[in-house]
């Protein structure tokens, strides 16, 4: 029910943009772009997909093999339930898949997990406060913007580099949630601790991650400042830094379908002063293609891993029966 509440708001939002800013000129926009441009940005997919998978290779512990390939089909797997679960629950079912399989132990694949979404978190913070520091047209809304972010960023440091800040959080955040709540705290808890346990025993490794993480979403960045290139429009670098983070913060909100909708309102919203709204909803539709093609190149790897999982499950449960 949830899921379909979200693909209604999605679309009642996306109706009245389109109904707003003229659907024709939307379409012109794409008529007159710059061909090669859009090529080039669109094509960063399969280097940023590669990318992300290096990066879960190299968070992998010494002993446990995970090879280039299945990150690539792991990743991409993840790519189609991120579109259809809420808040990137697809990276959770990733790590479900490594234990599954048998590169991870249940608790150590979760926190594996929870660590490089949280490097991504940190990632995209750290480029939105450095670009709205230095963003010259700060009104009061931006100034409260920059502060939010800024203290996101503090509070994620500080959970990802102080164990007693940490069990501080999650004390505070059990006692404020609902009991409903309460449990998936719990674990996640137990996983963040895990995490700190495993990943600050070698701090080389650890800003190894951290760099490629910060490499990976100013590549994400780029992709995007590609896309408005490719629509033949402008917008200053610098700003484009904190713009376009917030507009993806915007899409993380669990209220439409992968974010399509409230990003694509964020965008018109926020890249007003650089160019028109019909741009910025294309700009929009880029974004989503973001998310769907890796998505649609995933499809074929999801079916492997349900049957895959299930064929364990069966053999697991036959020698249980035999046993």
């Amino acid at each position: 029910m949830k899921k379909f509440i979200s693909i209604v708001v999605s679309l009642v939002i996306l109706t009245i943009i389109y109904w707003k800013i003229d659907f024709p000129k939307l379409v012109e926009v794409f008529q007159n772009c710059d061909r090669l441009w859009m090529v080039i940005s669109l094509l960063m997919v399969f280097p940023l997909t590669m990318l992300a998978a290096w990066r879960l290779q190299q968070l992998m512990p010494s002993g446990n093999r995970l090879g280039f390939g299945e990150a690539n089909r792991l990743i991409l797997a993840a790519s189609v339930l991120n579109m259809v679960l809420p808040s990137k629950m697809g990276d959770i079912a990733k790590a479900y898949f490594m234990k599954e399989k048998g590169h991870l132990h249940g608790l150590l694949s979760l926190s594996l997990v929870v660590f490089e979404k949280a490097c991504d978190m940190l990632s995209l913070l750290l480029w939105c406060a450095f670009g709205l520091i230095l963003y010259p047209q700060k009104d009061w809304l931006f100034w409260v913007m920059t502060t939010v972010v800024v203290f996101g960023l503090i509070i994620g440091i500080l959970l990802l580099t102080s164990l007693k800040f940490t069990h501080l959080f999650f004390k505070l955040s059990q006692k404020i949630l609902s009991a409903k709540f309460r449990p998936k705290i719990n674990k996640l808890r137990l996983s963040w601790e895990e995490m700190h346990k495993y990943f600050w025993q070698d701090n080389y490794s650890l800003f190894k991650i951290a760099g490629i993480s910060i490499f990976i979403w100013f590549g994400h960045l780029l992709q995007i400042w590609f896309f408005i290139l490719a629509l033949k429009a402008w917008a200053p670098f610098l700003a484009h830094l904190a713009l376009s983070p917030l507009a993806i913060l915007a899409g993380l909100l669990p209220l439409t379908f992968a974010g399509v909708g409230t990003r694509d309102a964020a965008l018109i919203a926020f890249y007003q002063p650089y160019f028109h709204a019909p741009t910025a909803a294309a700009l929009g539709l880029l974004c989503t293609c973001r998310y769907l093609l890796p998505a649609i190149g995933g499809l074929p790897f999801l079916g492997q891993y349900l049957t895959a999982i299930k064929n364990i499950r069966g053999k697991q449960k036959e020698l249980n029966n035999n046993s």
